[in-house]
């Protein structure tokens, strides 16, 4: 949970920030959960990134809510992914590199700039731990 000396070192003006940041990142993150091509978890993370900075309620409500909360709390504590995530958010980027070439045409140089970029990410997110595996 939140560490109460980060909301003291937050002002007013931060926290309310931060909570709008958060709520902004939850809605995108709702969104996410809905369309196959757009990510669900990092969006929470960051909400709960947020929250941990302006609101102990809400960042309670994210990570002890039961579809969401045990992915935040695994990647806060040992910075894992569960593999059903790692299959989806491969997927998902795959997806939307896809519509992309397809909807957009790129230029060979862009294509390979946003290939790269993602097999980055993909690359980032396959090598993270599964959750409980040391």
């Amino acid at each position: 949970m939140t560490d109460p000396h980060t909301l003291l070192r937050t002002g007013r003006l931060g926290r309310v920030l931060y909570t709008c940041l958060g709520l902004l990142f939850v809605a995108l993150g709702l969104i996410g959960a809905m369309l196959p091509v757009m990510p669900t978890t990092i969006f929470l993370i960051l909400a709960a990134w947020c929250f941990a900075r302006s609101s102990p309620k809400l960042e309670g409500w994210l990570l002890d809510h039961p579809q969401f909360g045990p992915v935040l709390r695994a990647w806060r504590k040992d910075k894992a992914i569960p593999r059903k995530g790692k299959i989806m958010a491969c997927i998902g980027m795959a997806t939307g590199f896809a519509i992309f070439l397809f909807a957009a045409h790129p230029a060979l140089w862009l294509m390979l700039l946003i290939g790269a970029i993602m097999v980055a990410c993909a690359l980032f997110v396959v090598t993270r731990p599964a959750p409980g595996v040391p």
